[in-house]
């Protein structure tokens, strides 16, 4: 089935690069070619029409929610970040630099992180995307960056060419609105490149295995737990919301509260097994 898949979006124009099976049962990843953000926004909306439409074809549904299994990893929608110049050169290689990154990337990193809290409500908008967020399943939680650590926000990944000097932002979801998400990671790290933020220096030991009191000392904060929080992040953060604009923003939380607000209110399947019959 992936492999029809793949040959589908081939004969559609994607350049696929890579796909396997991924940790948790059912779970498939299938990486495409970059693009400019707009194409990309593109090609995340059409991938997952396509990936419907041939999973169905094998009677299958292909779901893109977050978290679909309790207890086993939820799924990502990990994206690469790199800016390139008028002139085709990636301004985010510096080949004397450890990590091979340019000042500019750094601060675009450092902006990125500045801002997660409010890009979280628009890349993780269900409140399924916080039962994905949770220490222990891959997914990232704390607010930091490295060259080789998984538990990280950020990854810097590893880069034959100039051109491939990118940034990984693994923590967002396939359950958001591609144009939204795409545009507050980018409004994030060219704020930081404009205030010049300073990057702080990458994690590499596993966050997950810190206690609260090493996370304060290296200075690592969390995601919002939840899209109650997420959303009260959104708000706060002037430069989120002018990269969704007035009228979006102002409907994405009316939008984002009124399910929050439903969900607190409703009772699960799990909270009526566990307690109906012991109280």
């Amino acid at each position: 089935m992936r492999r029809d898949i793949i040959y589908g979006l081939e004969s559609m124009g994607f350049e696929v690069e890579a796909s396997h099976h991924e940790v948790a049962e059912g779970q498939h990843e299938i990486n495409f070619e970059y693009d400019d953000a707009l194409t990309t926004a593109d090609n995340v909306a059409t991938f997952r029409t396509v990936v419907r439409a041939i999973a169905a074809q094998h009677d299958y549904h292909a779901t893109f929610m977050p978290k679909p299994i309790p207890k086993i990893n939820g799924s990502g929608m990990h994206t690469h970040l790199s800016l390139f110049t008028e002139d085709g050169e990636n301004a985010f290689h510096d080949g004397d630099d450890e990590f091979d990154l340019s000042d500019e990337a750094r601060a675009f990193t450092a902006g990125i992180l500045e801002h997660a809290p409010a890009i979280t409500a628009v890349a993780n908008p269900t409140v399924n995307s916080y039962k994905r967020l949770v220490p222990g399943y891959e997914a990232p939680v704390y607010v930091a960056w490295s060259d080789r650590n998984r538990s990280s926000l950020i990854r810097k990944p590893a880069a034959r060419v100039p051109a491939a000097s990118r940034v990984e932002l693994r923590s967002p979801d396939p359950s958001c609105n591609p144009y939204l998400a795409i545009a507050t990671m980018i409004h994030a790290g060219l704020n930081g490149i404009e205030q010049d933020l300073e990057c702080p220096d990458p994690v590499r030991e596993n966050i997950y295995e810190f206690d609260e009191e090493t996370r304060e000392e290296y200075g690592i904060t969390t995601l919002p737990s939840n899209l109650g929080e997420a959303v009260d992040a959104l708000e706060a953060d002037e430069a989120i919301v002018d990269a969704l604009g007035d009228h979006v923003s102002s409907k994405f939380v009316d939008a984002k509260r009124q399910e929050f607000e439903e969900y607190l209110v409703d009772v699960s399947q799990w909270e009526l097994d566990r307690y109906l019959e012991t109280f």
